[in-house]
């Protein structure tokens, strides 16, 4: 991954972060400076237990306080965490803003959008802040926007083709 690349990984299957993370090898393995940031998540994922043992090479941020995905918290408990996820892409910003990495990951930075955290203006802010220093950028999330569409250079989506592991 040289030069600056803005990377969409989009999909209702499971295995975007997958994917967003074997692209971080990639990055690893060239020596780059690489910054994971999650979002919606919660802080019990195991897959992030693994992310952290590539600190130092590979930074990870989770600023969320509750352990369970974000969708699954009553409105009360959403309502808290919400200002924990702001606070996160605020931090993003910043990262983008000061060249901190050569690649940043949002992981589930869309679904902010899907949820009206943030507006398609501040990723699109936060993609220009990124070109100050030539970060390059993955984001994931369910759904893209068509209008995101021309920001980015590469989309790969992820589907589910089948599943025979219902009562397994």
């Amino acid at each position: 991954m040289d030069g600056r690349i803005i990377q969409v990984i989009y999909g209702e299957g499971s295995g975007k972060t997958s994917a967003a993370v074997g692209r971080c090898i990639q990055a690893l393995s060239r020596g780059k400076r690489i910054i994971f940031i999650s979002f919606l998540k919660g802080r019990s994922l195991g897959e992030y237990d693994c992310l952290k043992r590539l600190e130092p090479e590979m930074k990870f941020f989770c600023f969320e306080k509750e352990e369970e995905y974000y969708a699954s918290l009553p409105p009360e408990r959403q309502e808290d965490e919400k200002q924990n996820i702001l606070n996160t892409f605020h931090f993003a910003n910043k990262v983008a803003e000061t060249g901190e990495c050569d690649l940043l990951v949002l992981d589930e930075v869309l679904g902010l959008l899907d949820l009206g955290m943030i507006t398609i203006q501040d990723l699109y802010k936060l993609i220009e802040h990124s070109g100050n220093y030539d970060t390059s950028l993955i984001m994931t999330g369910k759904y893209i926007p068509k209008e995101l569409l021309q920001h980015v250079d590469i989309v790969s989506e992820i589907r589910l083709v089948k599943d025979d592991t219902a009562g397994k």
